[in-house]
């Protein structure tokens, strides 16, 4: 696991998900990609970087809250956000703002989110059914 800071507690486990460390990834990628592309609207790239730091913020935020059906539903709402960077990212392949060989190395890592995302989601659903899910805080 990748630091992000020295600070370690219960409440910040969820830097330790792939999912989590992958969506980071994925914003870098997204960032870097739009800084390349010369001329682009505000507003798109605006969009496009805010639905992709959604991904990982909604699944911090659905991680740290204790129940299982908040944390669900943040996951649902990450799921939204991949969706929406898709689509923008297949708009903007489709008027060759981007290459395809850029576009298909978005898409293997995208990929790669969703997922995990869908695992997790099934995961947690699967511990919602049995009742194993813990929703005190353990140290």
């Amino acid at each position: 696991m990748r630091d992000y800071t020295k600070r370690h507690n219960i409440n910040r486990g969820y830097m330790k998900l792939e999912v989590w460390q992958d969506s980071m990834e994925l914003f870098r990628m997204i960032n870097d990609t739009v800084q390349k592309i010369g001329k682009i609207d505000l507003r798109l790239k605006s969009q496009l970087l805010d639905s992709t730091q959604s991904i990982s913020s909604n699944i911090a935020e659905g991680y740290c809250r204790r129940t299982i059906n908040e944390y669900l539903q943040h996951l649902n709402v990450a799921l939204g956000s991949a969706g929406e960077v898709m689509t923008r990212m297949v708009g903007l392949t489709s008027t060759h703002s981007i290459s395809a060989e850029g576009f298909e190395e978005f898409d293997k890592l995208h990929f790669e989110v969703e997922n995990k995302l869908l695992a997790l989601v099934a995961s947690l659903q699967k511990k919602r059914k049995d009742g194993t899910w813990q929703e005190e805080l353990r140290a």
